[in-house]
């Protein structure tokens, strides 16, 4: 059976992946100021390799549900983890459409490993299969007018 941590570091790795310039948190960041936010989630520019754009994820566990569907039976733990993405945005480089390609990128490489490389029984639970867009709007974060994404991911496994 795997722990939380196992689970949350293999969903980073995953996302991580898709684009090794993003940058990835297993956990979600935070401090006092401001402009060292924006760095944590700073990134190396998907159009320039000169300039850093804000452009990262992080990964928080936000719900688990434990169920006996049997006496004696082994236990299902179902986790629902929230995915939380940014990037500054930037009309002349069209950042909404380079935003939008990242997180069906990030759906893609779940969708084709629904067990995390074997680590859980499944990311599907009932009729949401893989990553789940809950959110896609513009937002200022870390003082940074940017795209922002909400994203939901089960993982099921047993005890």
């Amino acid at each position: 059976m795997p722990t939380l941590d196992q689970i949350r570091t293999k969903i980073a790795e995953k996302i991580f992946a898709v684009a090794p310039t993003i940058a990835v948190h297993d956990y979600e960041r935070y401090t006092k100021n401001m402009s060292d936010l924006a760095a944590m989630y700073k990134s190396e520019d998907v159009l320039d390799a000169n300039a850093a754009r804000l452009n990262g994820y992080h990964v928080r566990r936000v719900a688990t549900a434990e169920d006996e569907p049997m006496v004696g039976a082994k236990k299902e733990v179902t986790h629902t983890w929230e995915i939380r993405g940014f990037m500054a945005l930037d009309d002349a480089d069209a950042t909404e459409k380079l935003f939008d390609n990242q997180v069906e990128a990030i759906r893609d490489t779940f969708r084709e490993d629904d067990t995390l490389g074997g680590l859980v029984a499944t990311t599907v639970v009932g009729n949401a299969a893989g990553v789940q867009v809950l959110e896609s709007v513009p937002v200022v974060f870390a003082g940074v007018l940017s795209h922002s994404a909400k994203l939901r991911l089960f993982t099921r496994h047993y005890q």
